[in-house]
């Protein structure tokens, strides 16, 4: 009798090979190939998010793209490829990774959401929150009856029921704020209702979830799934009453300005780990853990914030594509085949449109909310993101969803999002202008109004400079005094803590005023410490966009703040060397897209630490300014600038009159007879300030080569700041092509390496209302794509 042997079961994979030199291949063991899976998938999903940029789309469409193309729809198809990349056996890792990263992405969800926000929630965004809900889980509830005769048979009517309602009626809260934020709407009715809207709705989402989850169990008793929901609830009530008094401890023992202690980092972010296999035990998934905790964390000081920078990069950069990748390999659109499979694929978004933008518009009008902008919010209200792919896999997971039913939703979740950029745009286009107004530039004949400044600002390294500035151009008139409006640019990314400062956009305006004590930080900070000291009103405000659209921003905010000038900082900073250094040409064409589209007129600041590093005071002020004035509207913009520094008893101006004109082709429309006469306005108002200012000079040069042109300001090369027009009437003064043409032939010069390290640059624009945003040249060779990029809203 012959003997027979069991079938030996593979042999798990190892972690780490001995390298192909000892002939082992390393995409057989596990660490190697999970190493080349996250490559390919991080790679694949940027680039695809590259490619959807001009079609202003967030970045979790690219991920679910992304994570279906890799799986049998497309790639997978080839099985050499899935067995080479994705093999069978290593999707164990790869799902344990990705869920790792999802119970932390879901920490930041909960850390996104304030709890007390939504209380305050209005009614009619409570009410029209609450349409949004039910009709689509009553549609949800309809399309299940007609899946489950069809392609979903064999499963609990009551489970598929409740996923299906669940599935149709959620609104992608971190999705939702990162669109109205692209398109600047957060100031909006629509914007407010939407936000405030989306995030009753996301608790209600997960309610509706731990209810289908819970009753999704393999063991049908009901009494099984009223004890996971009476355990789910008692440690939602453990976690208010013993682990949120712990995290406010914490939070209250980490003040402003002082780092956060390691181990309360380490405490947290293990805590959110012990919650997540709390609540797996329960039997309600591990996530929801992840999410109370982040729910409960105290939201005012630093501590949730910086909770936020340790961990966002790794998990939205890394984790997170992983999650889309692992959904993606089991979505497999070949299985919606023939006319019954996609008619049913239109059936579910159709019942998901509808649901939303009927059930959203009907209650919307209800309330006198004009009707586009009832369209706009159901439509809005219709984005679907991570959380609908999270309901979807973990039916998938549970037996509750088919192949082909789970490939119809995702394909839902993905149309529903996709489309809601487009439709907004092309419906809704609030009015952005403000109302018109007088003082657009420095130049006045009413010295004694107030000037309002626009001061833009990139990071900490500018405030020193600006502070400075601001001290330097405050004046002595009691009736004409400064108003600045310190703006802090910050670039829209799909990073975490930038949907807090969407919530906090949401509650004061964008660009929000930082009103509150906690929602201080170190830059609002230096502004109002400096305000208390001078008679100068600073109000601190923040910017929120994508860099190839927050000149409107920029420019939208000048119109409303009524501003005289917008101060814009370099592209480029110093570094200790005195070289230059870009900080990248997205910087470079905001500032060239400001220029073309300001209100009012406008300065680049090339900061070469005006005053140092730090804020001078009053009596330490003492800088040396110089205004080279070649002639035409800018020169004199500068010009005027700086004889009110000159009222500072602390500031020299020097002014190098060049009174011999070079040849050159700016400014050939103006008429040079009346161009004559406005100079010599201005040198009158100027003659008037030297005879009573003995820290004014001006010196008369007549000269027309470029040679001494050059000596004469180097002559001055140790002064503290030169105030320069962009259109200086003289020639290049550099042989090389300049490759910032926004700073103008002088200016330019001035901000080279060559010619000084410690003189700073303000490099003036006087708004000229003649000239059209078509006809304010740049960079004639970027006007056309420039302007394609930036879109208009």
């Amino acid at each position: 009798m012959a003997n027979t042997t069991a079938p030996a079961c593979p042999a798990p994979m190892k972690a780490t090979s001995n390298g192909a030199f000892q002939n082992e291949n390393p995409l057989d063991y596990a660490l190697p190939l999970l190493i080349i899976q996250i490559v390919l998938v991080v790679s694949f999903s940027r680039l695809l998010a590259l490619a959807l940029q001009p079609l202003r789309q967030p970045r979790v469409i690219a991920e679910i793209i992304g994570g279906v193309l890799l799986g049998p729809s497309a790639l997978g198809r080839n099985q050499k490829f899935m067995d080479i990349v994705f093999p069978k056996k290593s999707m164990t890792v790869l799902d344990t990774l990705a869920n790792i990263g999802l119970l932390y992405f879901l920490f930041l969800v909960g850390l996104e959401l304030d709890i007390r926000a939504i209380r305050r929630t209005g009614k009619n965004a409570l009410v029209i929150a609450v349409a949004g809900i039910s009709l689509p889980f009553i549609l949800g509830i309809g399309t299940s009856f007609v899946l489950r005769s069809t392609i979903n048979k064999g499963v609990s009517h009551m489970v598929f029921l409740v996923y299906m309602g669940v599935a149709l009626s959620i609104t992608a809260f971190p999705v939702l704020a990162r669109i109205l934020a692209e398109l600047k709407l957060l100031t909006t009715d629509v914007g407010r209702i939407a936000m405030s809207a989306a995030a009753v709705n996301d608790v209600v989402a997960w309610i509706l979830l731990a209810l289908a989850i819970a009753l999704s169990g393999s063991d049908s008793s009901p009494l099984v799934s009223l004890w996971v929901l009476l355990c789910g609830t008692a440690f939602i009530v453990f976690s208010i009453l013993v682990l949120k008094p712990i995290l406010s401890v914490m939070a209250r023992r980490s003040p402003d300005g002082e780092p956060v202690k390691e181990i309360y980092i380490c405490f947290t972010l293990s805590l959110v780990l012990a919650a997540g296999f709390i609540t797996d035990t329960i039997g309600i998934h591990a996530l929801f853990g992840a999410f109370v905790v982040g729910i409960i964390v105290p939201k005012d000081g630093p501590f949730a914030g910086l909770l936020i920078e340790k961990i966002e990069d790794l998990v939205s950069g890394i984790f997170l594509p992983l999650y889309f990748a692992s959904s993606g390999l089991k979505t497999n659109v070949a299985t919606i085949k023939g006319a019954h499979s996609w008619g049913l694929l239109v059936l579910v978004i159709f019942n998901a449109c509808l649901g939303k933008i009927v059930g959203t518009v009907g209650l919307a009008m209800l309330f006198k909310v004009p009707f586009i902008e009832a369209l706009s919010l159901g439509v809005l209200m219709n984005t679907k993101g991570l959380v609908e792919l999270i309901v979807l896999n973990i039916g998938k997971d549970r037996k509750v969803l088919t192949d082909q039913s789970f490939a119809i939703l995702v394909l839902m979740a993905l149309f529903t999002t996709f489309i809601t950029t487009p439709i907004v745009m092309a419906v809704y286009k609030p009015a952005r202008k403000g109302a018109p107004y007088k003082h657009r530039t420095i130049q006045r004949k009413d010295l004694d109004t107030e000037l309002r400044v626009l001061a833009c600002f990139h990071s900490t390294r500018n405030i020193p400079t600006l502070i400075n500035l601001i001290e330097s151009s405050r004046g002595t008139r009691k009736k004409g005094q400064l108003c600045v409006y310190a703006m802090h640019l910050m670039e829209l990314s799909e990073r975490s803590s930038t949907i807090s400062m969407i919530h906090k956009a949401r509650k004061n305006g964008l660009p929000f005023w930082n009103k509150k004590p906690g929602d201080q930080n170190q830059m609002v900070i230096a502004f109002e410490a400096y305000q208390q000291l001078r008679s100068v009103v600073i109000r601190p405000m923040t910017a929120i966009s994508p860099l190839v659209s927050i000149h409107e921003d920029v420019c939208t905010s000048a119109e409303r703040k009524r501003a005289a000038l917008i101060i814009m900082p370099f592209h480029k900073h110093q570094r200790i060397d005195g070289t230059m250094e870009s900080l990248g040409h997205s910087f470079h064409l905001v500032n060239q897209r400001v220029l073309r589209h300001a209100p009012c007129s406008v300065g680049i600041l090339v900061d070469r630490g005006l005053g140092g590093t730090t804020q001078v005071v009053a009596s330490e002020v003492s800088y040396s300014v110089v205004v080279p004035f070649f002639g035409g509207q800018d020169d004199r913009e500068a010009l005027s600038y700086g004889m009110r520094m000159a009222e500072h008893p602390g500031i020299k101006l020097t002014v190098l009159c060049f009174t011999t004109k070079p040849e050159t082709a700016h400014n050939s429309r103006d008429d040079a007879a009346a161009e004559s006469e406005k100079d010599k306005e201005v040198f009158s108002e100027f003659v008037t300030l030297k005879q009573n200012n003995e820290s004014v000079k001006r010196e008369e040069i007549a000269m027309g080569s470029k040679e001494n042109i050059i000596a004469a300001l180097r002559s001055m090369s140790s002064s503290t700041l030169f105030l320069v027009g962009r259109t200086s009437r003289t020639m290049p003064l550099s042989e090389r092509s300049t490759d910032c043409p926004e700073l103008g032939h002088v200016g330019s010069y001035l901000a080279s390496s060559d010619f000084s390290t410690t003189s700073s640059i303000l490099v003036i624009q006087q708004y000229d209302p003649s000239i059209t945003d078509i006809e304010k040249p740049v960079d004639e060779t970027k006007e056309a794509s420039d302007v394609a990029e930036s879109g208009s809203v």
